[in-house]
């Protein structure tokens, strides 16, 4: 395998013409933010907002012709849309952040056949967001929904192992994949694409473009619901979903630990200022319950999501327990709304799924709108 330069990239991307000037998109100065790593390769294409539709087909074509690459094992490429072609960028002043794209600017994903798309989120990593997302939208395809579920942790993909799902997926057309799937429904992560031990050393320009690609080019088909299992944090993944994706809402998930619920806080708040609604928060790991004896311990503090919960003005939508069950089955790729369906762990998902459900109940998709108040 020969290494991969950037000079190869750049000569590259030099046959790709934009159709407007005829003009190549590295003499246009159309590429920023080229990033390698280990045959990964990730840039921006930056675009006039106004041709941000049939600029796709350019982006796609940029993608293909460095992916044929020797040596390559991975192309992220994504359209930005902050100056038009051959612009010269101009920085604001320090004591002027930048603005981000108005409503309808950026290149909003046109989520076709799904009627709803929520955000599982937390502001804190371990609390158990993933296990909560995969045991929600089980519960909700038993209830006979059609249901998708799409792993957005990129540094942390764990919804493959949850699944128990192996292999990757197949392309029908060299373009789209079709998404995994089983317990009845349909699954994406990055985890599929990539061995289970490979780190993602990725900066925020290709985490944006694998989370839009896995959104634009997986082929979902028809869905009540697609479920998107969210990194911890506020970061890049956050925004791009928050700004490019129509979410109907976020759900919190936090443990009764102050520290938790400090982050939770911020989470929430977030969704908040781009206008997404929070559809509620969920207590995981309320209390301690002793697999032998049954006797049960508060170990991380009692009813703190509820108490934040009333204080946000925020749904609460219920308790789930720290119980060596609800882990071992997850990590064996049979989540216990599946390994014991009429068990008291399941009933406690399928109810809290069912307050998601209703609070979603005429719920209109549209673009957010950003507030930075």
């Amino acid at each position: 395998m020969s290494m991969v330069t950037e000079q190869k990239i750049l000569d590259t991307l030099r046959t790709i013409v934009e159709p407007q000037s005829k003009k190549d998109i590295v003499s246009l100065g159309m590429i920023s933010g080229l990033i390698i790593k280990e045959g990964n390769v990730g840039f921006s294409i930056e675009i006039d907002p106004a041709q941000a539709a049939e600029m796709e087909s350019l982006r796609k074509s940029a993608e293909k012709a460095v992916h044929a690459l020797d040596g390559v094992l991975s192309v992220s490429a994504i359209l930005t849309a902050d100056n038009a072609p051959g612009e010269t960028k101009s920085q604001p002043p320090a004591s002027q952040p930048k603005s981000p794209p108005a409503p309808g600017s950026s290149n909003k994903i046109d989520l076709k056949g799904i009627k709803h798309v929520i955000a599982v989120a937390s502001g804190k990593g371990g609390v158990g967001k993933s296990t909560t997302a995969i045991n929600l939208a089980l519960s909700l395809a038993k209830q006979g929904f059609k249901i998708g579920l799409m792993d957005a942790d990129i540094y942390g993909p764990s919804q493959p192992r949850m699944m128990g799902i192996t292999g990757k997926p197949s392309s029908p057309d060299g373009k789209t994949l079709l998404p995994m799937e089983r317990h009845g429904i349909k699954c994406m992560s990055v985890g599929f694409l990539v061995a289970e031990d490979t780190p993602m050393i990725w900066r925020g320009p290709m985490v944006q473009s694998a989370l839009t690609q896995m959104l634009r080019d997986v082929v979902w088909g028809d869905l009540d619901l697609l479920i998107v299992d969210m990194p911890p944090g506020t970061g890049d993944a956050q925004l791009t979903m928050a700004q490019q994706v129509p979410l109907n809402g976020a759900v919190i998930v936090s443990t009764p630990q102050d520290i938790a619920l400090l982050d939770a806080r911020k989470g929430l708040n977030m969704f908040r200022k781009v206008d997404v609604p929070v559809l509620g928060i969920i207590e995981n790991m309320s209390v301690y319950i002793c697999p032998e004896c049954g006797h049960e311990a508060h170990i991380f503090g009692e009813h703190g999501a509820r108490a934040e919960a009333e204080k946000m003005d925020t749904p609460f939508l219920g308790e789930m327990p720290l119980h060596i069950d609800i882990r071992m089955t997850s990590d064996e790729g049979e989540p216990i709304v599946i390994s014991s369906p009429d068990g008291e762990h399941a009933k406690r998902y399928a109810a809290i799924a069912e307050k998601i459900w209703s609070g979603l109940s005429g719920a209109e998709r549209k673009a957010p709108s950003i507030s930075m108040e």
